[in-house]
């Protein structure tokens, strides 16, 4: 490709990825991985000239542009690429839509510490979890050069840069990528090889797989979730992992304790990592500001209470529960937990067992510019005997 051609790519993506965030489609990466499915003449160092284009749009912009044509435009060093060219962008016409740069949406940028906003919209570290039912964390070492252990952790490793896993058929099974914030929220449940363990909002399973390395793949760990479709990549995750624990349950939203009558009040530790905003993520998933709007926040808030007094209900007497959000939003963390202490009088905030973070309401805080992780929010929270 032609550097015109390869920033028509990025504009024929972004006005996909637009569309999609503003009718809450697809992700921005499944729309480039398909793109690029479907067009295989492009080489390597194509798709990732026009990647880099299409993430430095994103992140460019609080707000989704009017075009993609607009976005590119607004990054202020392409214009030699509108040549009009054959597989390029048509020639400029003056007055046409220009995207503004700018960091945060205003509604937005009042809910997030200021000292915070640069950092949540980085480039995020790679942070692998040696999986320690299959092997040390010193042993995968010597098979990822460049891999350093992850200081506070006991299974984490970072790389210097991203790799492909599945071009590593002989880590298969041994490591699982894993922000070093969501692994120290695992270890932190505490899980022990004699417990009943439930991991209420599990998704494709990140965190299960965490909680059954600490349980040695013994005891009961229960993975819970109403999305069919993330919940099912589990069971071939964990086979691959050899954690043989776990015992996975659909929910029905509305009617989640229906599969639950079993389970209620028997848990030793339930693990809410609760849907967010996902602004913790932005590093990530930089699109997710195009996602977010007022509406969509309250409807969130609305589903973690929902969530934590269905994990009330689960948790036995002297039992605990992990709270956590991947937000930097207090509305999402320091006053759900406030919330629902209110709700629970039965309940109380507990320290939390790692000094990872900073101390922020009953809970800690994590985040990308004080501890390098994406931002966090988890609180220990104790059922009364």
């Amino acid at each position: 490709m032609t550097p015109a051609a390869r920033v028509q790519s990025a504009i024929e993506l972004l006005d996909l990825i637009i569309t999609a965030a503003r009718e809450n489609g697809a992700a921005a990466d499944t729309i480039v991985a398909t793109w690029f499915r479907e067009r295989r003449y492009a080489g390597s160092k194509d798709r990732r000239a026009v990647r880099d284009l299409v993430y430095r749009a994103i992140r460019a912009f609080a707000e989704p542009p009017v075009s993609g044509r607009a976005a590119m435009l607004g990054l202020g060093d392409l214009g030699d690429a509108f040549d009009g060219s054959t597989h390029g962008p048509a020639f400029i016409v003056a007055g046409e839509a220009v995207a503004v740069p700018t960091l945060l949406p205003n509604w937005l940028a009042r809910l997030i510490p200021a000292g915070e906003q640069q950092a949540l919209l980085g480039r995020a570290a790679f942070d692998l979890r040696v999986n320690a039912l299959m092997m040390e964390r010193g042993a995968v070492t010597s098979l990822l050069p460049g891999a350093e252990p992850i200081a506070g952790t006991t299974h984490g490793l970072r790389l210097p840069e991203n790799i492909a896993l599945e071009s590593k058929p002989e880590l298969r099974g041994l490591v699982e990528v894993q922000d070093v914030g969501s692994q120290i929220i695992a270890v932190a449940c505490q899980a022990r090889h004699d417990e009943i363990v439930v991991d209420l909002c599990a998704g494709a399973g990140g965190k299960t797989l965490a909680l059954a390395a600490e349980m040695g793949g013994q005891g009961r760990l229960l993975a819970l979730d109403t999305d069919r479709g993330r919940l099912s990549r589990l069971p071939e995750r964990a086979r691959r992992a050899g954690a043989e624990n776990i015992e996975i349950r659909l929910l029905n939203p509305g009617q989640e304790l229906d599969v639950l009558q079993d389970v209620m009040e028997t848990a030793d530790c339930v693990l809410v990592d609760a849907p967010c905003s996902g602004t913790g993520t932005w590093r990530r998933n930089p699109e997710l500001r195009w996602r977010m709007t007022p509406k969509r926040l309250a409807k969130t808030l609305e589903t973690q209470a929902h969530v934590l007094n269905i994990a009330a209900r689960l948790v036995k007497p002297g039992g605990r529960m992990i709270y956590a959000v991947c937000s930097l939003i207090d509305q999402e963390g320091t006053d759900q937990v406030d919330a629902f202490l209110a709700r629970h009088p039965g309940w109380s905030a507990t320290k939390f067992t790692s000094d990872a973070g900073r101390i922020h309401g009953k809970g800690r805080i994590l985040t990308p510019n004080h501890d390098g992780t994406d931002g966090f929010f988890v609180a220990t929270l104790a059922r009364n005997c």
